[in-house]
């Protein structure tokens, strides 16, 4: 889901709104067969529900979709990220839902049960593939991606120059030699922040695991596979990074503590998504722009990053899904994802957006297009919310109990499988 309004970095995950959140409906129902886009302009009236930047920005993108149609308006309500899932809850039970929404990636599996399946004349080959992993629950696609969101390494250029790199790992062991250098040629306290405990923190470090390539469940979802060779792996790499002494096992997660560290180098290296490039610019200051890059998070069998962003949906309860699916088919526009990349800051979900010179030669924002590539993100299951709680605790016990990752995660696979996935596994 969406992690923009929150801090940048990842390892302060209690304030991360890419918080996955447990479904509260019934029993699922057989989802409706997917409708179709009829041809013309659209025309009635059309409610959207979005959430913060997202909200506030969208009516000005609507004015253009109606100068477009002119027999359609469209009325937009934002609404603040910490109230918007009780707001889809309560109008979902209550029938009064509105046509089209943003809705968190986490989210889609919570409410998958009021929405329209996506029609099947809508393509979607072009979006990245892990955003659209995301609008699939149970076999069947909702909605569309809107933008995405995934995590790289942020790296000071300057401090590493002096660690002897000018250039990024690509791979685990160069990666942590980088992270140990920072502190024993740069003059760093800590090589690198990473997430230990607290709500999301163990999704906000799956990026190990899944580069070593662990997954979550089996290809069905029906089973949750945490204790496997390749989890043991990478929860042992990243516990490394503990025992070496390169990151804290105790790390400040106050409001602008990791910027501010950053910044002054005593933690040189973090993982933030695209917001981190303002945030950290901002507590910079003038000219710190240029003494910071990104790369992509090193590989071990793979380079694969978590993603996540918004989705947009269109509810059963809609008295105008044609209108609906024609405002998303809009915004789904390269054009239009480009503008709203520099309107909010949100990545384009759409592949061919990345092509446009805003994007294609800025420094930093490239390797996030990249990084897109390689992606994977958690399953649309109601039951994530309590495994991924459970499993913050495991992660703490690894790093600051000293548990072994075996352990820890055959314990967190009992749990996991007296939890089950909600699909009968």
């Amino acid at each position: 889901m969406k992690a923009k309004p929150a801090a940048a970095v990842i390892f302060v995950s209690a304030a991360l709104v890419l918080t996955a959140c447990g479904r509260t409906g019934g029993a699922s129902e057989a989802p409706a067969a997917a409708g179709t886009i009829a041809a013309g302009p659209a025309k009635g009236t059309l409610t959207v529900w979005a959430q913060a930047d997202e909200g506030a920005a969208l009516p000005a993108f609507a004015k253009e979709f109606e100068a477009a149609n002119p027999g359609v308006k469209v009325n937009v309500t934002a609404l603040p990220w910490d109230a918007a899932h009780n707001k889809y809850q309560t109008a979902i039970a209550g029938g009064s839902t509105p046509d089209l929404a943003q809705m968190g990636t986490t989210w889609m599996g919570d409410f998958a049960d009021a929405f329209v399946p996506t029609p099947t004349s809508i393509d979607t080959s072009g979006f990245f593939p892990g955003a659209v992993k995301s609008t699939q629950v149970g076999g069947t696609a909702y909605g569309v991606p809107w933008y995405v969101d995934t995590r790289v390494i942020y790296y000071r250029k300057d401090l590493a120059a002096k660690a002897g790199y000018t250039t990024f790992p690509t791979n685990w062991a160069d990666f942590k030699a980088m992270a140990k250098a920072m502190q024993t040629k740069a003059g760093a306290k800590w090589g690198i922040g990473l997430p230990v405990s607290g709500a999301d923190s163990f999704q906000s470090m799956l990026f190990f695991p899944w580069s070593a390539g662990a997954e979550l469940t089996d290809k069905g979802q029906t089973t949750w596979t945490l204790d496997s060779p390749a989890w043991v792996k990478g929860l042992t790499y990243y516990k490394s990074f503990f025992t070496d002494g390169i990151a804290t096992p105790n790390p400040d997660t106050g409001a602008g503590a990791a910027e501010s560290a950053f910044v002054n180098g005593s933690v040189p290296m973090m993982v933030a998504g695209p917001s981190g490039i303002g945030s950290i610019t901002k507590a910079g200051g003038p000219g710190f722009a240029d003494k910071f890059g990104v790369g992509m998070v090193p590989k071990d069998e793979s380079a694969t990053s978590f993603v996540g962003g918004s989705d947009l949906v269109v509810f059963k309860k809609s008295q105008n899904q044609d209108a609906a699916w024609k405002f998303i088919q809009f915004l789904s526009k390269p054009d239009v994802q480009v503008r709203w990349q520099k309107a909010v800051g949100d990545l384009p979900a759409v592949q061919s957006a990345w092509k446009d010179p805003a994007l294609a030669d800025d420094p930093k924002l490239s390797v996030f297009g990249e990084q897109l590539k390689d992606t994977n993100a958690p399953p649309s299951l109601k039951t994530w919310t309590q495994v991924s709680a459970a499993a913050d605790t495991a992660l703490e016990q690894i790093i600051r109990a000293g548990v072994a990752p075996e352990e820890a995660l055959k314990g967190l696979q009992a749990t996991a499988n007296s939890i089950g996935t909600g699909t009968g596994g």
